[in-house]
């Protein structure tokens, strides 16, 4: 597959093995930043032990306010064989992580395929989860069908237009909205356990931006005309600018009081129900990968 390479959307059809470098910047080696125990997922994702969060180099977006920048655009990590992310997986699971959680997997499916193969040769049996930015080719997802218990999407945008200005990426709301219909068809009906830990499932998440609340309240419209009524989603307050988001002044700054209460009173008259909602100024530590791994 990577011999001609169409995993993502852009389609790039260039040669992976043979060293060529598409849009994403992946090559035919795996790439990942860190991989930690990590506390800081939604509740039933971290639970009382954490998610086993992989975190993999590079992206096929990209976004003007990426937060993980340095990771997504810049590329920095360390490359490792198929064989040692099967043992990572299986040290995760050893420190009694809740899941094993791929955070910007797409374009690394095919080793990710086979290092799971190994690891459950070797005796994992936690669920596995794909964190994703939506941008998703169906072909791909199928590959992965049987292999992941949980998705997150992050539904980013309700129009295209907004993809091509934020992410740099063109169809983005008509594939993100295809994409999200096959990962519910797969995962089927949310499992939680009596731990309250989801052992299948689909969260969406979406992260509100000023200046465009009419965005997040299409998003949130289309999540609930056409996404099962157990469908966990995950509104975040977190947004500050960074990376390119300083020299955008549509959202060079912070959401405000005004901004945040609308949409979540927009939550409350959709009577979406399974949410997680921030609290404004409510924000996640940090995340600081230790190139040291």
């Amino acid at each position: 597959m990577l011999e001609k390479c169409t995993l993502c959307p852009h389609n790039c059809k260039i040669n992976r093995e043979q060293g060529k470098i598409g849009r994403c910047k992946s090559t035919n080696k795996i790439k990942i930043a860190n991989y930690s125990i990590y506390n800081y997922e939604e509740p039933c994702i971290s639970g009382k032990n954490g998610s086993g969060a992989v975190f993999f180099s590079n992206c096929n977006l990209n976004c003007k306010f990426c937060q993980n920048y340095e990771i997504s655009q810049l590329g920095k990590g360390k490359e490792i064989e198929v064989k040692k992310l099967a043992e990572i997986f299986l040290e995760l699971q050893s420190k009694k992580a809740e899941n094993i959680n791929l955070v910007t997997p797409t374009t690394y499916v095919p080793q990710i395929i086979e290092a799971l193969k190994l690891a459950k040769e070797e005796g994992l049996t936690i669920p596995i989860v794909y964190n994703t930015n939506s941008y998703e080719n169906i072909e791909t997802l199928k590959m992965l069908e049987g292999y992941i218990d949980i998705y997150i999407p992050d539904l980013k945008y309700a129009s295209n237009k907004l993809g091509e200005e934020l992410s740099n990426v063109t169809k983005y709301f008509d594939i993100a909205r295809k994409s999200i219909k096959e990962m519910q068809r797969q995962v089927g009906k949310t499992v939680i356990n009596n731990k309250g830990i989801m052992e299948k499932g689909l969260i969406i998440r979406h992260l509100v931006l000023p200046n465009h609340i009419l965005n997040s309240k299409l998003v949130l419209k289309w999540i609930k005309e056409n996404l099962s009524k157990d469908t966990y989603i995950s509104i975040m307050a977190q947004y500050f600018p960074t990376y390119k988001a300083k020299e955008d002044k549509k959202i060079n700054r912070k959401l405000n009081n005004q901004e945040w209460n609308e949409i979540v009173k927009y939550i409350d008259k959709l009577e979406l129900k399974n949410g997680y909602i921030q609290e404004l100024g409510e924000h996640e530590e940090e995340y600081v990968p230790n190139w040291d791994f």
